[in-house]
């Protein structure tokens, strides 16, 4: 295995996606102490990104799924879970599990697979047209290189964030506060994404 296309790999991966961590821990400390929430976490980061590799690995051979000025709309994921997470706090604001200590469930209930996939697809979607250059002018065995450092990454971006999460002072600010957090930061990623992309003009 050519050691330089493991580094740049594990370099772009880490450039491209530093911001996961922090959706990630916001993710993990959301589902804190609810049975299979890490799992779930973990297989939405995954499927999301397998979506990201794919329709990047299918662009560098040609096939244009999703054209350009579509990817901005891609922001309309996190947007509207955020506002769903946001619902779900407001509405839970008098409950009892509305204010909680570090080692207590979150309000709101945990976040899904299909939820943190959906964050992780939408977030990514700039990632496409970087990493498709980089899979077009790769032989097919450096491509595999990239996508097994990636997907390697990806555990490694899994465990950053639960132990960011795990930490006895993070942990319990965003135990407390995640539930408030968690939708500003998805709708913030949204408009984001809307924005740069020039979605609706903006």
């Amino acid at each position: 295995m050519n050691l330089g296309i493991v580094g740049q790999a594990a370099g772009l991966f880490a450039v491209t996606n530093i911001d996961d961590i922090v959706i990630l821990a916001l993710f993990f400390a959301r589902g804190a102490g609810r049975r299979g929430a890490a799992a779930a976490i973990v297989l939405g980061q995954y499927l999301g990104f397998a979506a990201i590799l794919a329709l990047a690995a299918a662009a560098a051979f040609g096939a244009t799924f999703l054209p350009e000025p579509a990817l901005a709309y891609l922001g309309l994921l996190p947007l509207l879970l955020g506002v769903k997470a946001a619902w779900q706090a407001w509405r839970d604001r008098g409950s009892p599990d509305g204010e909680h200590g570090p080692d207590e469930p979150a309000a709101g209930g945990a976040p899904g697979a299909f939820q943190v996939a959906a964050v992780t697809f939408a977030n990514g979607g700039d990632n496409i047209g970087v990493y498709v250059p980089v899979f077009a002018t790769a032989t097919a065995g450096g491509m595999s290189v990239y996508a097994a450092v990636f997907l390697a990454m990806v555990a490694l971006w899994c465990a950053a964030g639960r132990f960011i999460a795990t930490r006895p002072a993070i942990g319990g600010a965003l135990s407390r506060w995640g539930h408030v957090l968690l939708p500003v930061v998805l709708i913030g990623l949204g408009l984001l994404i809307l924005t740069e992309g020039g979605a609706f003009g903006l």
